[in-house]
């Protein structure tokens, strides 16, 4: 039998693995700035691995979610009512940000986090849209679009509901999706591994959910299957590039910052109407 006692040992061990893991890898830089490792006060601590709804902000909460008690592999979530809140999308084509970079040209942002995947010199793959400006080329045989239309938020598969020129006047593309229509859509488990995670979802009551694992994350499909064990009622959910470009930035009176290890072209970010 497992005890306690071992079960946190072990949890250490793996940590003190993946941290010496992430830090030792080369990090990309830029000419003018180098992404900063993750703050170590960003990590949650044990008093804050509670599962109940923080508001930071009327419309904004927070909360973490640890799946079956493993503390490596927890989610944090922002839960935002689009009612409240905006979305814009920001993209610097061929000059990405580290976490700090996109926190200064972001001062007003409630919270922001990086989305679409991207090549080499930094351009996206696949659609992204910023204030009604069109950038790349959507999918059509993976993923789903998260997209604002005449103001309203709305999480679609690419393969179920193709683009076909839509005018939206924000919006990011990724890839797969891991819930739709409450189901969970995404099984694949071949190839796949653990990793930091960046996620966005939509509830049955039409909040936006951004989510993001600090430390390290499930497989896909087993994220998949999670977020439908939950109280978070996802109705459709899409995962985004992950890894070394996770980041996700809360700017409330209790900041808190997920810092990606890779400088990142696009994030999402969400302002108080």
């Amino acid at each position: 039998m497992v005890t306690e006692f071992t079960r946190t040992l072990i949890y250490c061990i793996v940590l003190l693995g993946l941290m010496t893991i992430v830090l030792g890898c080369t990090l990309a830089v830029s000419a003018t700035e180098t992404p900063m490792p993750p703050t170590a006060t960003a990590t949650p601590t044990n008093e804050a691995l509670v599962e109940t709804w923080q508001t930071i902000m009327p419309g904004l909460e927070m909360r973490i979610y640890v799946p079956e008690g493993n503390v490596i592999g927890q989610l944090l979530v922002l839960r935002i009512d689009p009612a409240l809140y905006t979305f814009r999308v920001h993209y610097h084509p061929g000059e990405p940000l580290n976490t700090s970079g996109w926190r200064n040209e972001l001062p007003d942002a409630a919270a922001f986090v990086n989305t679409n995947f991207f090549d080499r010199q930094y351009y996206i793959l696949g659609l992204l849209v910023a204030d009604s400006v069109v950038y790349g080329t959507s999918y059509t045989d993976r993923g789903g679009t998260f997209a604002i239309q005449d103001g309203q938020p709305s999480l679609t598969s690419n393969i179920e509901t193709p683009y076909q020129g839509e005018v939206f006047e924000q919006a990011v593309q990724a890839f797969p999706m891991l819930v739709f229509e409450n189901a969970q859509a995404y099984t694949t488990t071949r190839g796949d591994r653990p990793t930091r995670r960046t996620v966005i979802a939509q509830d049955a009551q039409g909040r936006i959910l951004l989510i993001a694992t600090p430390l390290l994350g499930q497989r896909l499909a087993d994220l998949a299957a999670y977020l439908l064990t939950t109280d978070m009622e996802i109705v459709s959910a899409l995962n985004l590039d992950g890894g070394r470009s996770t980041m996700m930035v809360v700017q409330a009176d209790t900041p808190y910052a997920v810092n990606s290890f890779d400088l990142v072209p696009a994030v999402l970010a969400v302002y108080a109407r």
